[in-house]
C-alpha cells in the first residue's frame, strides 16, 4: 500500500487510544456485577504478564510516548481485572485482603521485571544486538494470543459466553484493526507487530461469533429446563392433592385409635353388658361415633373417662329399648312385664312376665 504518513499517524493514534482503555468496560462490568463468573482469570493474568515484554519492547525501540504508555496502562487494567477475579471469587470471600495484597504485589513485581529487562538489554541493543528486542516482541505476541485460550476453554465448559464485556472485546478488535492499518501506510511494514495486531482481531472475533451462536441456544435450553421443572412441580402438587382427597374420603384409611377396644373394655369392667363386645357386634357403635362422642378419644390413647361413659350410657338405653320392645305384655292386669337385665342378655334361667 502507498505510504501515507498522515493516515499512519491518525490510525496509529486511534488504535493506541483503543488499546489503552479497552479494559475499562470489563473492569466496570466486574465492579457493578460484583462477580466475574465466566471470565477467565488466566486471560487477565497472562495479558498482565505480556505487557512486561511489550513495554520493554516499546521503550527499547524508543517509540513515541503514547506507544510507551499504552502497554503500561493495558497491563495495569489487566491486573486490576485479574484482582477482581480473585476478590469476587466465592471461594475467597474470607480472604479479600489477601486478594488485594496479591494483586498489588504482582503489579509491583511485573513492573520491576520490566524495568530490569530494559536496563539489562539496553547496552546490548545499543551495540547493535537486536535479538533481545525480537525476543520481547515474540513473547508479547505469544502471551497476548495465548491468553485467550483459557477464555475459549471457559466458553467450551459453559456452552455460552458469560462474564465478558462485549464492549471490551469490540474495542479490542477495533484497536487491533486500526493498528494493523497504520502499519500498512508506513514506510516499512513491521511483520512482527502486524502479526500481533491481526492475531488479536481474529481471536477476539472468535469470542463474538461464539456469543452469537451459543448464547441463544443457552437461553432456549434454560427456558426449556424451567418449563420442565415447573410442569413437574405442578404435576407433583396435583398428585398430592388427589392423594389427600382419597385418604380423607376412605373410611379404611383412618388411623388406628383403639376407640372400639376402649369401649368394650369399659363395658366389661362395669359388668352390665358382658357380651356386648363379642356377641352383639351389630349393636356396638362405630369407632367414629365413639370418637365424636368422646372428644379426642384414641388420638392420644388416654382420653377422659367421661366421654366413654356417655357413649356407654347411650348405647345401654338403645339396647334396653330394643330388648323391651321384643317382650309381649302380660294377659293379667294389662301392665307390661318387668324385664330384668338378665333377660336382656339372654339368661336361660330368667323368668318371662
Amino acid at each position: 500500500m502507498k505510504q501515507n504518513p498522515v493516515a499512519e499517524n491518525v490510525l496509529g493514534t486511534m488504535g493506541t487510544i483503543c488499546w489503552t482503555g479497552q479494559l475499562i468496560p470489563q473492569v466496570w462490568k466486574n465492579y457493578r456485577a460484583k462477580k466475574t463468573v465466566g471470565l477467565s482469570p488466566f486471560l487477565m493474568l497472562l495479558w498482565g504478564i505480556a505487557t512486561m515484554f511489550l513495554g520493554a519492547y516499546s521503550i527499547l525501540q524508543r517509540l513515541n510516548i503514547p506507544l510507551q504508555i499504552q502497554p503500561q496502562l493495558f497491563g495495569f487494567l489487566s491486573l486490576v481485572s485479574w484482582g477482581q477475579c480473585l476478590y469476587y471469587d466465592p471461594g475467597r470471600q474470607d480472604r479479600k485482603r489477601s486478594s488485594i495484597f496479591i494483586t498489588v504485589s504482582t503489579m509491583i513485581f511485573i513492573g520491576a521485571l520490566e524495568l530490569m529487562l530494559v536496563f539489562v538489554s539496553r547496552p546490548a541493543y545499543e551495540r547493535g544486538v537486536s535479538a533481545p528486542i525480537t525476543l520481547f516482541g515474540v513473547l508479547s505476541i505469544v502471551t497476548i494470543a495465548g491468553g485467550l485460550l483459557p477464555q475459549y476453554w471457559e466458553i467450551y465448559i459453559r456452552k455460552e459466553v458469560v462474564g465478558v464485556s462485549y464492549v471490551f472485546i469490540s474495542i479490542d478488535m477495533l484497536g487491533g484493526l486500526l493498528n494493523a492499518l497504520s502499519l500498512a501506510f508506513s514506510t516499512e511494514f513491521d511483520p512482527l507487530a502486524g502479526t500481533a495486531f491481526i492475531s488479536v482481531v481474529i481471536m477476539d472475533s472468535v469470542i463474538i461469533f461464539a456469543a452469537i451462536i451459543l448464547n441463544p441456544r443457552a437461553r432456549r435450553r434454560r427456558r426449556l429446563q424451567a418449563a420442565t421443572t415447573t410442569a413437574e412441580i405442578e404435576a407433583g402438587a396435583g398428585a398430592g392433592v388427589r392423594m389427600d382427597d382419597s385418604v380423607a374420603q376412605s373410611p379404611n384409611t383412618a388411623p388406628y385409635d383403639g376407640a372400639t377396644e376402649k369401649y368394650d373394655h369399659e363395658i366389661a369392667e362395669r359388668g352390665e353388658l358382658p357380651s356386648l363386645g363379642v356377641g352383639l357386634d351389630i349393636n356396638r357403635p362405630s369407632s367414629a361415633s365413639i370418637r365424636s362422642k368422646g372428644g379426642d378419644i384414641g388420638a392420644t390413647g388416654d382420653a377422659e373417662g367421661s366421654g366413654i361413659e356417655d357413649v356407654i350410657g347411650i348405647h345401654e338405653d338403645e339396647a334396653k329399648l330394643t330388648a323391651g320392645a321384643a317382650v309381649r305384655p302380660s294377659q293379667g292386669d294389662g301392665n307390661q312385664s318387668t324385664v330384668s337385665s338378665s333377660t336382656i342378655v339372654g339368661d336361660p334361667n330368667s323368668e318371662r312376665g
